[in-house]
């Protein structure tokens, strides 16, 4: 038989059936694993070489199932190894419980166990969503929609004088006055959905985007304030019991919101907005608002009065056209009015595009309406309206609260008013007035006459007593605030103490070194009193404009001081006199940088000074109130320490105090220079322009002061427990006047000019003789000598100067003193008879001075009114008295 027709030889033992077996295994393709790879229980091969056949059936099932999960095991290294059992058997141990979630995952190694499943994923998002719905259906359900007739009260703030006795309660006098949508006027309502909310009737009531912004500035730590809806704004509104700007508000706010849009009728909503909106002036609510602004009822507004109230809505701190200076000095009666009209034109324009005005009819509104009185409770009338004006911007401006808060009321305020104070100096402005001011005899040169005043606590910075003008319920402004006056030569001070502070710089020395080497002056120093004395840089070079022109300082009627050829008086006279001419070269050669820095370490605000690239600078073209004045002359009175004035001591409310005022000392010069420029001053008292200041048995410092035309006259002075600063000017009431501006004051009381000697003097005497009554006549220090005495070479000057040794003799000079009525010459740049407001072209010296006292830029016929054109500008453009930028009520803390 041939080889491959021989049958294979049976294996032992197995018989016909196990052969069978054999065969059936072979054709499934199972193959016998090696040895060591398998789990059979004998593990041996048996001769020649092959496998050895298994017992039974079933044991080859379970050899099968193990060889295949061993292949499986071998792509994991070590993991048969691991599982296998003692003594050699390959049994995987059994898997542990099964976990609800199963994470970590337990069929899973290394980082991947830490992968969640698609299913454990899916789940925890599912969940977070229920969840999510869930808290917010129960909030839903929770939160409930605002009774607009609660919305209705407000409570009184309660004022107190420094004494704790009440001043006045108000605030709540003109509360929230809920009329039917059917008395607003259809264009007052259509006004408002133009301009804030033209989807209003199709949209959900909440705005998603406007909920994103409020959002994303939270996530930025600022305010939850953004876009939103009318029906979102109607709620904030009708909040009332909690107006705070937290995440928690503002998420109940939108479920309000969707609440309330899903519940109320459209038209409920809008009534509720109408009737709940703040509009400035205390007015919540359109029948208030159309009472406040315009006093009428709400259902007489025409399209044009519509349109404007709507612009309130966007803070009437901006747009009142009565402007809101006391909380920000941006917020002038000018600007606010362009803004109101801009709003006010634009809302119109979005009613003709959106279909709620014909083209004809919104022709008829290009200019803002008349509006009225801003102020018509009578409880503020006088002074107390001032003062209470004075408090609220105070609160405002240092974040305490805010406008809103303080028209819902609830607060006890306590001020530092000295009732008594407060009453005298009125009593002392009224006296003047009445004995020297006639317009009825006089309506060319006494219409229009203002005054006001201030006076400050040198050791606190606290106010103790305004004057901000006749009544605060007929004029509107308050004159003890800014008003766009400027200070004239009362601003000397500021330049004789950066001289002592900083001192000159060396004329020898470069321009950067002599910043740093520079020479303490004395009040014995002497400088050039002449009359249009040429001004020069501290190197001697002669100062020009950027239109390379002089500058030629003229003295107030032409007056030259000291003897020729020199005219050399010492700076104790030169303040004494109010001598121009050596006032503007001592700045000049300090530097009107440091001059700046005096007066704001000294505590006027910055942004009220004006042109200081200019030399005229030094003699007081800024703008200062009558508060920081006299809070700026009160450092010299404490020995340099200088304190913000502020008006308010405690505020409380319901919850307790919710805010003490600290006083805060900075050290702004040093006790040597204070004291030296307090007995300068002394002498301006004593025997100078400010003779009628002078106090019987008490030491008196103080500055007079007259600006260009004489348009504003000062007195600023102070004893060691009071600094009080008293103006005067000639500014139109009339809002309806165009262009309102500044006025002359010649002739005015029947004087030939106004000056800081004449009835701001006599004002400032009446006041303090009964301010100080009962008070101790306190002496100031006795100063220390202080720097060097320049100027004294090489030319000695024939006339002897007056010293500190010799203030009972006066200094004769070739010419007479000026007089009361001749104090000082106003910042006048120009001595030309061409110069003009841009123009200082000074070369013909024989043209300068001027007929009229030396008053307007020092033209033989006084004209121009500025001396320089950043000042003319800024005076137009920036301040509606003509002033730069002035103060807010006395700066952050007054």
């Amino acid at each position: 038989m041939s080889e491959h027709r021989r049958k294979p030889p049976q294996p032992q033992g197995g018989g016909r059936a196990a052969a069978r077996r054999g065969q059936s295994g072979s054709s499934s393709g199972r193959r016998a694993a090696p040895r060591g790879a398998t789990e059979s229980p004998s593990g041996s091969y048996g001769p020649g070489g092959e496998e050895r056949p298994y017992g039974g059936r079933a044991e080859a099932r379970r050899a099968a199932q193990r060889g295949a999960g061993g292949r499986r095991r071998a792509a994991e290294p070590g993991r048969a190894g691991r599982r296998a059992a003692p003594g050699g058997r390959g049994r995987a141990a059994a898997p542990g419980k099964k976990r609800l979630i199963d994470y970590p995952r337990f069929d899973r190694d290394g980082w991947r166990r830490w992968v969640p499943s698609w299913k454990l994923a899916s789940g925890l998002c599912i969940g977070f969503f229920g969840a999510m719905v869930a808290a917010a259906g129960l909030a839903y359900s929770m939160v409930e929609v605002p009774d607009m007739a609660k919305t209705a009260k407000a409570q009184n703030n309660v004022y107190y004088w420094a004494d704790g006795e009440q001043m006045v309660a108000t605030g709540g006098e003109r509360n929230r006055q809920i009329i039917n949508l059917s008395q607003i006027p259809k264009a007052m309502q259509n006004a408002v959905i133009s301009q804030e909310n033209k989807t209003f009737y199709d949209d959900s009531g909440v705005d998603p985007k406007g909920i994103a912004r409020a959002v994303l500035n939270m996530a930025r730590g600022g305010n939850t304030q953004g876009g939103s809806t009318i029906t979102q704004q109607y709620v904030k509104n009708a909040m009332l019991d909690d107006q705070s700007q937290t995440v928690s508000r503002k998420v109940k706010e939108i479920f309000v919101s969707i609440k309330v849009g899903a519940t109320k009728d459209k038209d409920d909503i809008l009534a509720g907005y109408l009737n709940t909106a703040y509009y400035g002036r205390g007015a919540y609510g359109i029948q208030a608002a159309a009472r406040a602004y315009f006093e009428k009822d709400a259902v007489d507004l025409n399209p044009g009065e519509c349109a404007f109230l709507s612009a309130m809505l966007k803070g009437a701190t901006y747009y009142d056209p009565q402007g809101s200076q006391s909380i920000d000095s941006a917020a002038t009666p000018k600007a606010n009015q362009k803004r109101a009209l801009l709003q006010m034109q634009d809302t119109l324009d979005k009613m003709v595009e959106y279909g709620h005005l014909s083209q004809a009819e919104r022709d008829k509104y290009k200019t803002l309406p008349k509006w009225q009185n801003p102020r018509t409770n009578t409880q503020l009338s006088g002074q107390v309206g001032y003062l209470v004006d004075l408090a609220k911007a105070s609160l405002i401006k240092n974040d305490v609260v805010t406008a809103s808060q303080l028209d819902q009321g609830g607060y006890s305020i306590y001020t530092t008013f000295d009732k008594n104070k407060v009453e005298e100096l009125e009593t002392a402005v009224t006296k003047v007035y009445k004995k020297n001011i006639d317009p009825k005899k006089r309506p060319d040169t006494d219409t229009h006459v203002q005054f006001g005043g201030a006076s400050v606590n040198p050791e606190t910075g606290a106010i103790e007593a305004i004057y901000g003008g006749a009544d605060a319920t007929k004029h509107f402004t308050n004159n003890a605030d800014v008003t766009g006056a400027q200070v004239g030569s009362t601003f000397k001070p500021f330049v004789l103490a950066a001289a002592m502070q900083w001192g000159v710089r060396n004329p020898d020395l470069g321009q950067v070194q002599a910043q740093d080497e520079r020479t303490v002056v004395s009040p014995q120093s002497l400088y050039s009193g002449q009359n249009k004395l040429k001004i020069k840089n501290y190197d001697g070079s002669v100062w020009h404009n950027e239109e390379g022109e002089e500058w030629l300082q003229v003295n107030d009627g032409g007056v030259s001081y000291g003897e020729a050829p020199d005219y050399k008086i010492d700076l104790r006279e030169a303040m004494r006199e109010s001598v121009n001419s050596s006032f503007v070269q001592l700045g000049m050669d300090v530097g009107l940088d440091k001059v700046k820095d005096a007066a704001t370490e000294a505590g006027l605000l910055e942004d009220s000074l004006a042109g200081t690239s200019f030399p005229s600078f030094s003699i007081g073209i800024s703008d200062p109130s009558a508060i920081r004045m006299a809070g700026s002359y009160g450092t010299f009175a404490s020995s340099g320490k200088q304190r913000d004035p502020f008006s308010v001591t405690k505020v409380t409310n319901k919850d307790g105090t919710i805010y003490t005022h600290e006083v805060k000392t900075e050290q702004a010069f040093t006790a040597k220079v204070a004291d030296n420029v307090t007995d300068v001053l002394k002498t301006v008292v004593e025997k100078g322009t400010g003779t009628n200041a002078q106090l019987e048995g008490r030491e008196v410092a103080g500055k007079t002061g007259t600006t260009d035309g004489n348009k504003s006259a000062w007195f600023v002075g102070y004893t060691p427990q009071l600094s009080t600063a008293i103006t005067m000017f000639r500014y139109p009431d009339d809002e309806s006047i165009k262009n309102r501006t500044f006025l002359e004051m010649y002739g005015t009381g029947d004087q030939e000019s106004i000056h800081g000697a004449s009835f701001p003097s006599e004002i400032f005497h009446d006041y303090m003789e009964e301010a100080l009554k009962g008070q101790p006549a306190k002496k100031f220090p006795t100063p220390e000598p202080i720097g060097e005495v320049i100027n004294d070479d090489p030319t000695p000057t024939p006339t002897p100067s007056v010293t500190e040794t010799e203030e009972e003799k006066e200094s004769p000079t070739p010419t007479p003193s000026v007089t009361e009525s001749e104090e000082e010459e106003s910042p006048s740049p120009s001595a030309s008879e061409s110069c003009g407001v841009f123009d200082w072209n000074c070369e013909h010296e024989s043209d300068g001075g001027s007929e009229n006292g030396g008053s307007e830029n020092g033209g033989s016929e006084g004209g121009g009114e500025s001396p320089s054109p950043s000042v003319s500008q800024s005076s137009e453009e920036g301040n509606p008295r003509g002033g730069a930028n002035g103060d807010l009520f006395g700066g952050p803390n007054g």
